[in-house]
């Protein structure tokens, strides 16, 4: 460590140097510890940087320089930093002795050591802290070199900190112009603002592509800009919320140019800055022909979503009549083809059963099996298409198409249905209709399913070959039998027992159909 004051000043110089080069607070300050613990020769340099979170003030090293330990944190309420911060001067200790700054020699291999507060004004920034193993070691010129190395450091690190608020506030600035862009930018309202002399500071993208309005166009007047598009009277309102500060709403007019043509709602008001300072105008056109036709377009798509619940809630389950609400397009009107399968269940020997009896109890029966087998049906997410007389018509697949998973929906709900039936807690084919029991004729292929009628009454339907085998082969079928064809029984894997049959003829087919009786579940698969 040099002696003499000329040297001293010679490292005091060169470190501030340094110091002055530093482009950061963190290598500022490992600069100044790095200075003091060289120059010094002593066993250990330390910062402690003052950091203030709300209402809490602490002391962290932040950073340090030597062979000795130091702990990670000062005491804010022990008697150094009290000190430091009321005195604003330095604390000097010679040698370990009872005293109450002790907690200034950082390691227990301490001997001597100073404490320096970096002060700028009435503020204490942090606190540097050099240590040594020999007792006396901080004579007259070291105690120079780091008071004013530490006086130095205080102005610098200051200057820095101010710098990095400054960075940091100008940072938040730009975020706050980037967030106030993009919310004008995703206005779907025309927005326009004038600066103090009349002419145009600011338009959004919206206002941009409505108006036909380009970069070029700013620092205009309005008048410059729209005065082919808006009426005398306008520019008159302009003109007076201009001059009382006065807001108006709701001002409406149509906007036209060869070009443009927009029935619009608009809203001026005035722009004040610092202490009611006016600073120009903002106008917000509202393109009320964009929105009566938003509208429209919102009453379409609430009107199909209403005929759709109100066509499909009575036949489908809730989740299924949901996912058509919410995906209107798998509605097809007019009809789309799709793969399905169709099963018919009619009451055998219903007929003959229902001769000479009350038509009041014949409807009575039905209606007892219809409301149990309905809920059935809608649970294995078929579609009950329709009623006719005594039987039933239901189209797995449509309107909505799960692959094969219909097929096996389809003939566990066939399945169910005949257990409902022989089931002997059942509710409806009681008393004469005791002994009645049904049959299912089930096939699977292409049908057009769609909205098919005429302008007065339309029907969710499907129609093909598809529906005449399922309805020829209910026919083929006897009570308690669900017979399925080959098309159907190549989608069902081994999920179910399956009892083929003679091949059967069909109206309308050249060749002969394979079919098959479902027995039940496969155990063995299940």
């Amino acid at each position: 460590m040099p002696t003499a004051t000329a040297d001293v000043l010679d490292e005091l110089v060169r470190a501030s140097a340094l110091l002055t080069e530093a482009n950061s607070v963190t290598r500022l300050i490992a600069a100044m510890v790095e200075q003091a613990n060289d120059i010094t020769r002593s066993d250990l340099a330390a910062f402690y940087l003052r950091t203030d979170h709300s209402e809490e003030v602490s002391f962290k090293l932040s950073y340090r320089r030597g062979r000795l330990d130091s702990p990670k944190e000062l005491a804010t309420n022990g008697e150094l930093v009290e000190f430091l911060e009321e005195s604003e001067e330095s604390v000097v200790l010679l040698e370990r002795k009872n005293s109450p700054f002790n907690e200034l020699l950082l390691d227990s291999n301490s001997a001597s050591g100073v404490a320096l507060p970096l002060v700028t004004g009435r503020s204490l920034l942090g606190v540097l802290i050099v240590n040594s193993r020999e007792e006396r070691f901080y004579g007259r010129a070291r105690l120079q070199f780091l008071d004013s190395l530490a006086r130095i450091a205080a102005g610098v690190l200051n200057n820095a900190q101010l710098y990095r608020e400054l960075q940091e506030h100008a940072r938040q600035i730009e975020e706050l112009q980037r967030y106030q862009e993009n919310v004008f930018s995703s206005m779907t309202n025309l927005l326009v603002t004038t600066d103090e002399s009349g002419r145009v500071h600011y338009f959004n993208r919206a206002a941009a592509e409505r108006f036909a309005l380009d970069e070029a166009r700013v620092g205009l007047t309005l008048k410059d800009i729209f005065g082919k598009g808006l009426t005398k009277d306008v520019f008159k309102t302009i003109d007076t919320v201009e001059q009382n500060g006065q807001t108006v709403l709701g001002l409406e007019g149509i906007y036209k140019t060869d070009e443009i043509d927009i029935d619009y709602s608009l809203n001026i008001a005035p722009l004040q800055g610092k202490r009611g300072r006016h600073e120009g105008l903002t106008l917000i056109f509202t393109d009320q022909t964009a929105e009566s036709r938003l509208k429209q377009e919102m009453k379409v798509v609430s009107e199909e979503r209403r005929l759709i619940k109100d066509m499909f809630s009575s036949y489908l389950s809730e989740d299924i009549v949901k996912l058509l609400v919410e995906n209107p397009d798998l509605v097809k009107p007019g009809g789309g083809a799709r793969n399905a399968t169709v099963f018919f269940a009619d009451i055998a020997g219903y007929t003959n059963f229902s001769e000479g009896k009350d038509p009041a109890s014949i409807v009575k029966i039905l209606n007892e099996f219809f409301e149990e087998a309905e809920p059935i049906i809608r649970r294995h997410r078929g579609y009950l298409d329709k009623y006719i007389g005594d039987c039933i018509m239901a189209v797995f697949g449509v309107p909505v198409d799960a692959g094969e998973e219909d097929t096996v929906h389809a003939v566990t709900c066939a399945l169910e249905l005949q257990m409902l039936v022989n089931s002997p807690r059942r509710t409806f084919f009681r008393g004469e209709a005791e002994h009645l029991r049904i049959q299912i004729g089930m096939h699977t292929g292409p049908v057009v399913a769609g909205n098919l009628g005429g302008s007065r009454r339309m029907d969710f339907t499907e129609i093909g070959d598809t529906v005449n085998v399922a309805a020829r082969l209910e026919g083929v079928a006897v009570a308690g039998e669900i017979i399925i064809t080959e098309n159907t029984r190549q989608h069902l894997g081994d999920r179910f027992s399956l009892e083929e049959r003679k091949p059967v003829e069909v109206k309308g087919k050249k060749k002969p159909i394979k079919i098959f009786n479902v027995i039940g579940i496969d155990q063995q698969s299940a």
